[in-house]
């Protein structure tokens, strides 16, 4: 069954991104489709990229590298939660996403974005790395603002009608996620 990592992007202490996360995954448990997981950064604990060889190498010599690497490889596809930060995505999500190549690539992914103007300028620079790593972008994605989905700029209250858009970003990464499944085993 495809798998999708659900990557929460962002580590700062009292995170609006977990209540994020946490939304997406349990929208998508309702789902048939694929297998769901949340794939939290805090728990992998990476350091600034420490890693002598350029990641398209494959020649990994840490041990949290090669723990990561191993969760990304194990997914076909990701909906990757990112917060705005000066007008781009978290440096942690962006650490980790460079500590990786192979895994990521011939791979789906969807964003579901959250900031002052629903993060959506996070989600245009990922997409831009997302190509680079050979991963198929889906057109469809999450924009929550801070104004209107959060309730004191921290009480996640999402409207109602991103349960539309999220669902049709999952239809999206699921059936890219499968429609890449020949190119992953090549």
């Amino acid at each position: 069954m495809t798998r999708i990592g659900i990557i929460l992007g962002s580590t700062r202490p009292g995170r609006n991104g977990e209540a994020v996360a946490r939304w997406v995954l349990e929208i998508a448990k309702q789902r048939s489709d694929a297998e769901y997981e949340l794939v939290d950064l805090l728990d992998y604990q990476l350091p600034h990229l420490d890693e002598a060889y350029p990641p398209a190498m494959g020649q990994y010599t840490q041990p949290h590298t090669k723990r990561w690497a191993e969760t990304i490889a194990s997914f076909d596809g990701f909906i990757i939660v990112t917060p705005e930060y000066n007008h781009s995505t978290s440096g942690a999500l962006k650490n980790a996403i460079d500590f990786l190549y192979a895994e990521w690539n011939n791979k789906a992914v969807g964003f579901v974005s959250y900031g002052s103007v629903g993060g959506t300028r996070a989600v245009e620079h990922l997409r831009l790395i997302s190509g680079e790593l050979q991963m198929a972008d889906v057109r469809s994605q999450v924009a929550l603002s801070l104004f209107t989905d959060f309730e004191n700029f921290s009480v996640f209250k999402p409207n109602q009608f991103h349960q539309d858009a999220l669902t049709t970003t999952l239809d999206q990464v699921v059936a890219w996620s499968a429609a890449l499944a020949p190119l992953r085993k090549g």
